[in-house]
């Protein structure tokens, strides 16, 4: 299979997704409209994926499934999938190597950018699933063979034990890294521990930014690993811009399983004494940790931005991006957490260009 075929593929990938956002984006000049697909087989059969998808995982709501979705929908577009490849050296056709992938379960379709950076590279995936996010893909699988059928023979999903294959890209906790290098340190590989991410904020910020902050803290439920988990803050910090910022989402107290993880953790909290700031449905906490509790925003402050930017240096392997607007080395902008570019790798580690060398 060319490359093109491969880039085509995912172009018209990105077109179905495209169908499921509550708007309708124009990609590479064409609409994507829900009525060009609404007799289509993989239509309907995509709307019974996602009411399977959202019935075996409670964090899956209508709203983070069409939010995956459309973001995937966006970056499938031929501007963008030929920006990303651009830098590298992607052969027509090549001696594929099958690389097993296994998949994280947090967020909807979470592994789907190394499933889709194996396919494009021409190399074979063997991907196991975790049983929280086991209906999008193999589904989404069946319509990318029925537009490119060449890759029916470079797509496996198991159940089982993962065998045959000459790489791996693993994706888990802290605790599961240490089985997966144990296992698999014998392979090529690409093995992803937990991180989580900042905001570092100086005070100056616009409601509006607060506002996207918010979405960067409360999108998947606080579940992803681009998800803000705690704020940097200078001394002297007025929490009410932060607080009037968050309100943006305050409709979270109405999901049973968020809630219940509310309560749990303000009660834990109160019992050991700890200090909180509580609006009803989020908890913040003083806190040099960086991977917080859903419902809960660590917070810590800082005295010099310099010293705190050499301080995040240090905890590199810990953070998976910067929030900020403060000129903090590699920060992005307010709610861009969860609308990485194919080009922003997890973990820093660059996936095309592991596969590429193999």
């Amino acid at each position: 299979m060319k490359f093109k075929q491969r880039i085509n593929a995912f172009v018209q990938l990105g077109r179905f997704l495209g169908t499921f956002s509550s708007t309708s984006e124009k990609l590479d000049g064409t609409n994507t409209d829900p009525d060009d697909y609404r007799d289509d087989v993989f239509y309907n059969g995509m709307l019974d994926t996602i009411t399977r998808a959202k019935a075996k995982n409670g964090w899956f709501t209508k709203d983070n499934i069409d939010f995956a979705l459309s973001s995937w929908s966006k970056a499938l577009s031929r501007a963008s999938l030929e920006e990303w490849c651009q830098s590298y050296s992607i052969p027509n056709s090549v001696d594929p190597k099958t690389v097993a992938i296994v998949m994280a379960g947090n967020i909807p379709l979470v592994g789907l950018h190394d499933f889709i950076s194996v396919l494009l590279t021409g190399n074979k995936v063997l991907a196991k699933l975790s049983s929280n996010d086991n209906e999008l893909l193999p589904y989404l699988t069946q319509y990318l063979i029925s537009i490119e059928p060449e890759f029916e023979h470079l797509i496996e999903f198991t159940e089982g034990k993962l065998e045959n294959f000459d790489a791996v890209i693993a994706t888990g906790s802290n605790n599961t890294a240490r089985y997966f290098e144990h296992y698999f340190g014998k392979y090529p590989n690409i093995i992803r521990k937990n991180r989580n991410s900042v905001a570092v904020l100086t005070g100056t910020e616009s409601k509006e930014e607060m506002t996207m902050l918010a979405d960067d803290v409360f999108r998947y439920f606080g579940l992803g690993c681009r998800n803000v988990s705690k704020i940097f803050i200078p001394k002297d910090y007025n929490f009410d811009a932060f607080f009037n910022g968050m309100f943006s989402w305050k409709d979270l107290i109405n999901n049973d399983k968020y809630i219940n993880n509310y309560d749990y953790n303000k009660a834990v909290y109160l019992m050991s004494r700890s200090d909180l700031l509580d609006n009803e449905f989020m908890l913040l906490k003083e806190d040099e940790g960086y991977s917080s509790p859903i419902s809960v925003v660590f917070y810590e402050y800082y005295e010099n931005l310099n010293v705190l930017q050499k301080d995040l240096e240090k905890n590199n392997s810990r953070v998976q991006c910067i929030v900020s607007k403060s000129g903090i080395e590699n920060e992005i902008s307010f709610g861009k957490a969860q609308t990485p570019d194919l080009w922003d790798y997890a973990d820093g580690v660059d996936t095309l260009n592991f596969l590429l060398n193999l």
